[in-house]
């Protein structure tokens, strides 16, 4: 039977074996990377510098304010064709504006919510002509309940269709054109 020899864990030592000094050049890596957040820094400050300069370049160009083409520009340019769907402010003249009506999408959105809140809960004709009237939601399903829509036993409903004849299509003969 073999001898086995046994250490400590800190007496566990491989002379041949050791780390490698010379893969990585740290000295090397650590400029690498100063070089690298230098760069970067540097780079900013250029596309920062850069932004600020045509920012100042484009406010002075509009304080002058100079027309781009000699065509003159229609009074109501801002405003898209008929049909509008929402109101637009028109130029009448130089100075002055005209507003076809006051609505705007955020009141027409509350104008239509509360129309059909109210249609949701109140009494009201769908067409008098023909004596035709809706009534409250809450009352609706009240009367659902009580007449039994809602009470359809679970068998009718799961039944599948029954599947359609099959018509003979055969001729006289027997065969099928």
């Amino acid at each position: 039977m073999p001898e086995h020899l046994h250490f400590e864990d800190d007496a566990l030592v491989n002379r041949e074996t050791h780390h490698e000094e010379t893969d990585v050049p740290m000295k090397a890596l650590l400029w690498f990377g100063i070089v690298v957040v230098v760069l970067g820094l540097v780079i900013h400050l250029l596309v920062w510098g850069i932004f600020k300069g045509l920012a100042a370049y484009e406010r002075k160009q509009s304080r002058e304010a100079q027309p781009l083409t000699a065509i003159a520009r229609p009074l109501d340019a801002s405003v898209p064709a008929e049909p509008r769907l929402q109101p637009f402010p028109r130029k009448t003249g130089p100075e002055t504006f005209n507003t076809p009506y006051t609505n705007t999408p955020v009141t027409d959105l509350a104008a239509m919510r509360a129309r059909e809140e109210g249609i949701l809960h109140h009494y009201g004709w769908v067409d008098p002509q023909k004596q035709v009237v809706h009534i409250p939601i809450e009352q609706a399903k009240e009367l659902a309940l009580q007449r039994g829509v809602f009470h359809a036993p679970a068998t009718e409903m799961a039944q599948p269709l029954a599947p359609a004849p099959q018509q003979n299509t055969a001729g006289a003969d027997g065969v099928r054109p």
